[in-house]
């Protein structure tokens, strides 16, 4: 595996992974060996996985490889109810049997069986919940047809992935996955996709500011809507086949954001956008139709002089043309991304507390700020 980026969330990962029976060792150049020596571990403890809701994603493989699996109900950012029903409802048309037993999913399938399986929710699709079927419908006996899949570039990745590894997988990309299961699969060298939510990150830390940035090793494709309304606000924006270029040229106009599936706005750069629309004029409006309450970082912006309101679901957000250094405590992964990117333009000092939550998605982003001009320091 070529292209790992060195965050928390993937060291947490390394640890599930030996507890499970996967050795993994680093290479020169960031990337990772996996070689599974024992195949019968099949409990994924909740110190780990509580850690970070995607660990909750071995469960299909270690139903559909191993027969069994003893998965804690999973953890991570505080920002909102995020249920696994869609998984578990996937999974249990696959054939597996669950019960939950003292905060953990205990499962059990002696052969999943392919089916047409649909994964649309409440708040449309899932991501994790398509990728938890999807890696265990590669080895189930027969067809599965997933409807409803999610289309984002992470679930392409995987795919793509799955599919060195001698997988049958069609469709990938669109709402609809055809999967062929095979008896088994094998090892291959993969390369991981950029991290566009990194790319869209510094990008709107350079419109915040006014800088000029170009992001290299960024596929422009995956960020087609943010690249759009940044244009929309004022910024100026250039790509090529793999670097994307922006220019903050002036005062950041109001628009109207709305984070929902792929190929709209994420929701993970939704908190971005309520501290880069904070310092503009006019008056924006989020909302978050993936997460509703994703909104735990707008009373700390308020902290930094942002005139932000929430409304049910929504939050509106009128421009200021001065924010103000002050404390500030980051809640999320997220929020401290867009409490660090209004920390940029603020008036004197800002402090960010719990500003570790950086480090479970953003491989040394303050180093990477500093190094493009601006003043910070971890403490």
């Amino acid at each position: 595996m070529e292209g790992v980026p060195r965050l928390d969330d993937v060291d947490t990962l390394i640890l599930l992974l030996n507890d499970l029976g996967v050795h993994v060792t680093s290479t020169v150049g960031g990337g990772l060996v996996l070689d599974t020596v024992d195949v019968k571990p099949v409990r994924a403890d909740y110190e780990l996985v509580r850690r970070m809701r995607a660990s909750f994603c071995v469960l299909g493989p270690l139903l559909a490889r191993r027969g069994r699996a003893i998965v804690s109900l999973p953890g991570g950012c505080n920002i909102g109810d995020r249920p696994v029903d869609l998984h578990l409802a996937g999974l249990a048309a696959l054939g597996a049997d669950f019960r939950i037993e003292h905060g953990y999913v205990v499962a059990k399938a002696r052969r999943l069986v392919g089916t047409s399986i649909d994964m649309l929710g409440d708040r449309g699709t899932t991501v994790t919940g398509t990728a938890n079927v999807l890696s265990a419908a590669v080895l189930a006996r027969g067809v599965t047809t997933i409807t409803n899949a999610a289309m984002e570039p992470e679930i392409v990745d995987l795919g793509n992935f799955l599919s060195a590894l001698g997988a049958r997988i069609e469709g990938l990309g669109t709402s609809t996955l055809r999967i062929e299961g095979v008896a088994q699969l094998g090892g291959a060298i993969h390369r991981v996709i950029p991290d566009r939510i990194e790319v869209a990150t510094l990008l709107m830390a350079a419109a915040i500011t006014g800088g000029c940035l170009t992001v290299e090793n960024a596929v422009p494709a995956h960020l087609f809507q943010t690249l759009s309304k940044l244009q929309q606000i004022g910024a100026t924006v250039s790509t090529d086949s793999n670097s994307v270029t922006l220019h903050g040229d002036g005062v950041l106009r109001a628009t109207e954001i709305t984070a929902c599936p792929y190929p709209g706005i994420p929701t993970d750069i939704q908190a971005q956008w309520a501290a880069l629309l904070s310092f503009g004029e006019g008056t924006s409006m989020i909302c978050d139709r993936v997460f509703p309450n994703r909104f735990m970082h707008v009373a700390e912006l308020s902290r930094l002089g942002a005139n932000i309101q929430r409304r049910n679901g929504s939050v509106s957000v009128a421009g200021v043309r001065r924010l103000t250094g002050a404390t500030v405590t980051a809640t999320d992964l997220r929020a401290s991304a867009a409490l660090v990117m209004a920390g940029l333009v603020a008036d004197g000092e800002t402090v960010v507390l719990e500003a570790g939550h950086l480090d479970r998605g953003y491989e040394r982003l303050d180093e990477k700020v500093v190094r493009l001009g601006a003043n910070v320091q971890r403490i």
